[in-house]
């Protein structure tokens, strides 16, 4: 029997259900490619050339962009609104909800961006270089393109959505933050149908990569699917990323109601922020944020399962969650942590909600996915229970903890229990 927590004490309209999920990533592009992926250690990055940069490694997505758009929507819109259409149809689809007689004005749409709009930027200023800088040549399509809420916005008009739709800028903690805001805006009546997660579109903008080059935090290795190495003592950086996940949240009222498949419940979240650095995490802040989860949830940490880190493959990042993590599952016997970073880089925007889903299917099969690519683990980052390099089997899987951490201090957890 699963462990009682603070939620299932909830009213079953205050209580969040996911009960769809769509997804592209560099190693799949529905629920179960990416799952089978990840149990039999597939990395999904490759090599990797972008204007200006050169040659680099990237996590890739090769999703059907035809399959819900035009060829003309795929020219207008961007690579960001792609992934979230994509994702948030198949979402709808794997949710059984019946899309043609549901009221479009109560669905919402919150979708968690790192940043939006630096491709387009880059584009432009590329062709109008061309044109000795020419402002005339710039395209009418640049400021739709590049407004905060374009990816969301997107999704809402290939869908026909007339409810509220933004993004949720919160650096790379925004997968995490977008399923906050769609349970707390379920929760207030706002919408009846939450569409909620992240895109990220970040390898088309050569600034990200040459900025991470700059601090010395971008991967390198001879070997593209050995180059994100998440706590192990020769790892060297950051692989860039893009895709997304978005997933169908609904009360649990309403759920019930239409006898909906439920994949797993939100019972605790939390987001608070470091204030102390631009970059440099902090793992008392993070505990902190863990801690508040666990406390919204009713629950202690030896009774969560799994852990999904955040851990990114640079120095200081992966020490300091670790030092968050031991200060909180330290006397933990049964509590297993992985990363998923280490099979398809650092998807950003989408990092959260893409390794959330990645973990979600434990609930049924109680195999935890490995962390790949660790040869030696980093002193700094021990941590009694972390699965290595195969997966384990659990006997329970009840509670699974999602980390997302990000630039300038945002730290997010949710946790979702099995239902």
């Amino acid at each position: 029997m699963i462990a009682p927590n603070r939620a299932t004490n909830l009213p079953d309209d205050q209580r969040i259900v996911i009960t769809g999920l769509g997804l592209t990533s560099p190693n799949g592009n529905d629920w179960n490619s990416f799952r089978q992926s990840l149990l039999e250690k597939r990395s999904g990055v490759q090599p990797y050339e972008i204007r200006y940069f050169g040659k680099t490694l990237a996590g890739i997505c090769d999703f059907e962009q035809t399959r819900y758009q035009t060829r003309k929507d795929l020219r207008r819109g961007t690579r960001a609104g792609s992934v979230g259409v994509y994702c948030a149809n198949e979402a709808i689809k794997h949710s059984g909800i019946d899309w043609d007689n549901t009221d479009k004005s109560r669905v919402g749409i919150y979708v968690g961006v790192t940043e939006h709009g630096n491709v387009e930027t880059e584009n432009e200023i590329h062709v109008i270089k061309g044109f000795d800088y020419d402002t005339s040549c710039w395209s009418h399509h640049h400021n739709p393109r590049t407004v905060a809420n374009n990816p969301a916005g997107e999704i809402a008009l290939n869908m026909g959505i007339t409810g509220p739709h933004y993004t949720i800028g919160a650096a790379c903690a925004a997968g995490n933050a977008g399923i906050i805001q769609g349970a707390q805006m379920l929760r207030l009546g706002e919408c009846d149908l939450a569409i909620a997660g992240g895109t990220s579109e970040s390898i088309h903008t050569f600034g990200i990569f040459a900025s991470f080059n700059s601090q010395n935090a971008l991967a390198i290795h001879d070997d593209p699917t050995k180059a994100s190495r998440p706590f192990d003592v020769h790892r060297n950086g950051i692989v860039v990323a893009e895709g997304g996940c978005l997933y169908t949240l609904e009360r649990l009222s309403d759920a019930k109601a239409r006898d909906a498949e439920i994949y797993g419940e939100l019972v605790g979240y939390a987001i608070n922020t470091d204030a102390t650095d631009f970059v440099l995490p902090n793992p008392e802040r993070q505990a902190q944020c863990i801690q508040m989860a666990l406390g919204r949830a009713g629950l202690t940490p030896d009774q969560i399962d799994i852990v999904s880190t955040h851990a990114t493959g640079t120095s200081s990042g992966d020490s300091q969650e670790c030092i968050a993590l031991r200060s909180v599952f330290g006397d933990s016997k049964h509590t297993r942590i992985n990363n998923t970073k280490s099979y398809i880089g650092h998807a950003m925007g989408a990092a959260g909600s893409l390794e959330l889903a990645g973990n979600l299917p434990s609930f049924k099969d109680h195999v935890v996915h490995p962390t790949i690519n660790v040869d030696e683990v980093d002193p700094d980052c021990h941590l009694d229970g972390l699965v290595i390099n195969e997966p384990q089997e659990s006997q329970r899987v009840d509670y699974i903890l999602n980390n997302s951490f990000g630039m300038l201090g945002i730290n997010s957890v949710v946790i979702i229990s099995r239902f």
